[in-house]
């Protein structure tokens, strides 16, 4: 179930502005929403406005990772992502739009009306629903009571270059077996608060005591060789706690992968302790249930005091991990800024996006935001055209980029040298820097082990937006067919399985039960016009419906079911006046919890903008 509030504004346009409204491209509410897969369900607020300054977005510190997934020397930069005009608009010039990826029907036939969706990361809010049904919100910074729990004075007992030295020990990144750090101030609870602090802060190590010279030293060591990084010491967890910390993570303007990364790197563990149930947009403020095997509230806690957009809270200790997909869906909170229509239009696609619905797209975001989409690799990848893949991944390409990947990109298409390449990327992170790893490894004869090289996730990422790609486009072909009705032949699922309609039953049935397949080697097509044009369009792009299996068995593709309309709920929505385009709209939880007043909208003052606000 995913409730959607949607909060949309309103700005006067030029003359020509309005002449050309038809030219605009429509900014669909589907267009995020439908992330979240067949079952999706949301609720929706809409705001207007008319400012007639252009908005802005607050500069905020970002954390820069490298290729270890860590922060780089200068841990909090800037992030241009709002202040650098090339970084977002002008790299969509090049980009892909709706039509190119399918998206060109509409559920109603009256006008409609377009916005700016995300102008600001701040003007998309979502949180995660769990399989209870239970809203994730950040409310509660309190750390679970715990005896276990060592002092607080874990968290500065150790100085600076102990913390590097104990590190770099951890991590195998120098030649010594072990850490001694003297102990200044010799008492026994001096020692035993830095004995669990080496514990504590460093999985993997354990600790000593040791006279020297007349001196004592806490010596640090490696309790269980490489594999204790991964598996922090279950002798050191208490058997009454719960094996997994599960917290609610708000973000702002960062993916899913990257605050892990960052999180795991800060808590000098691996990545893969951790768990969540989906992962969220990068561009927004997201808040979402994770889990972590091991790691004390405490220390999670103490991540606040020294992590710029994050914040965590509402601990508890339980004895399972969270699995992909286990949440109901998600709620969203959206603005939509500069609204070309009446409000008239407003109301009736509001009505509509209630009553009947949007069309399940997968949105922009799956396809990327440049010159060569990722569904073209994904194609390239399942007929196996490895020199393709490496190609598209590679050359240059028109539109605004990052100036270390343009240097990057023509330094390739000159020498077609790797790691002459890779020498222009400072963060070697990016799939660029990964690919040209591996083919620095394994040599340009051998693309797919240096492929192997990107994370497994990232690689597939490439062929599902081949499947949404095609997806998109038969449910574009079958509204065109068949419009907005169950006809004999469509595809419904009962318990699981998808079953084709017989003639008999259509009147048993609406669009909203209807599902069309992603394309796989598991599922089965419409009996009517749409499934032989799946065929078609698959044997266009060199490849055989009736055998998805590939040669390696990751890029298989089992195939999916997706519903073709799906109808939101508890949507509702108001249209708003301000007068300030830096304020935003709604308080987040964050506001909430630091007990900030509701945002201030028109007041007349310097526009003499009328506010009218509309709820159901």
């Amino acid at each position: 179930m995913e409730a959607v509030e949607m909060t949309s504004l309103k700005r006067p346009h030029s003359e020509d502005d309005v002449a050309n409204v038809d030219e605009i491209k429509k900014q669909k509410i589907s267009e995020e929403s439908s992330k979240t897969g067949s079952n999706s369900e949301q609720s929706v607020d809409i705001v207007t406005e008319q400012p007639g300054k252009p908005l802005l977005e607050d500069k905020k510190d970002d954390i820069i990772l490298n290729e270890e997934g860590g922060e780089e020397d200068n841990e909090l930069e800037e992030s241009d992502e709002e202040g650098d005009p090339e970084s977002f608009a002008d790299m969509m010039k090049h980009g892909l739009i709706e039509l190119d990826v399918g998206i060109t029907k509409f559920v109603s036939s009256h006008k409609g009306f377009s916005g700016i969706l995300k102008e600001r990361y701040s003007d998309f809010v979502v949180h995660e629903i769990g399989k209870d049904g239970r809203i994730s919100h950040l409310d509660d910074f309190s750390v679970p009571v715990d005896d276990e729990d060592p002092s607080e004075e874990i968290f500065t007992v150790l100085s600076n270059e102990d913390k590097q030295h104990l590190e770099e020990l951890q991590l195998f990144k120098n030649k010594e077996t072990s850490v001694a750090i003297e102990v200044i101030e010799d008492t026994k609870e001096k020692r035993t608060i830095i004995h669990h602090a080496v514990k504590s802060l460093f999985p993997g190590l354990e600790t000593k005591t040791e006279d020297r010279d007349g001196k004592k030293y806490i010596v640090a060591y490696h309790a269980a060789g490489k594999k204790a990084l991964a598996n922090p010491r279950k002798h050191s967890w208490p058997k009454s706690r719960g094996s997994y910390c599960h917290f609610v993570l708000y973000k702002e303007n960062k993916d899913t992968m990257d605050a892990i990364n960052v999180l795991s790197k800060f808590l000098r563990v691996k990545p893969n302790i951790f768990s969540y149930m989906g992962t969220k947009d990068k561009r927004a403020i997201t808040v979402q249930e994770i889990a972590v095997l091991r790691i004390t509230a405490q220390r999670l806690a103490h991540l606040n005091k020294c992590l710029m957009n994050f914040k965590l809270g509402n601990f508890s200790y339980k004895n399972h991990p969270l699995k992909l997909g286990e949440l109901q869906g998600n709620h969203f909170t959206v603005v939509l800024r500069n609204i070309t229509g009446t409000d008239d239009q407003v109301q009736q696609a509001m009505h509509s996006l209630r009553e009947i619905g949007f069309i399940n797209y997968y949105g922009m975001q799956r396809f990327g935001t440049t010159a060569v989409p990722t569904y073209q690799v994904g194609r390239a990848i399942l007929q196996n055209n490895w020199n393709e893949v490496m190609d598209l991944i590679l050359k240059p390409r028109p539109g605004a980029e990052k100036g270390y990947l343009v240097k990057c990109r023509e330094e390739w298409a000159k020498t077609k040298d790797p790691a002459a390449a890779l020498k222009k990327l400072p963060v070697k992170r990016c799939v660029e820097g990964q690919l040209l790893r591996g083919l620095s490894k394994y040599g340009l004869k051998n693309i797919v082990s240096a492929f192997g090289i990107i994370p497994r996730n990232n690689r597939l990422m490439y062929i599902h937006s081949y499947q949404s790609y095609i997806w998109n486009n038969m449910v574009s072909k079958r509204i065109e067919e068949y419009g907005l009705k169950a006809v004999s032949g469509d595809l419904v699922l009962k318990g699981g399985t998808a079953v084709h309609i017989e003639e008999a039953d259509v009147d048993d049935y609406t669009i909203h039960d209807i599902v069309m397949p992603l394309p796989g080697f598991d599922v089965i097509y419409p009996k009517h016009k749409i499934g032989d044009a799946y065929k078609e369009m698959l044997a266009a792009d060199n490849l055989d419906i009736s055998n998805m299996r590939h040669k390696i068995r990751d890029y298989s593709l089992s195939g999916a079911y997706r519903k073709i309309i799906i109808r939101p709920q508890n949507v509702r929505w108001e249209v708003v006046a301000y007068d300030d385009p830096r304020i935003p709209l709604f308080n987040t939880d964050l506001d909430k919890l630091e007990g900030k007043p509701p945002p201030i909208l028109a007041t007349g003052k310097s526009n003499n903008f009328s506010a009218g606000v509309y709820t159901l």
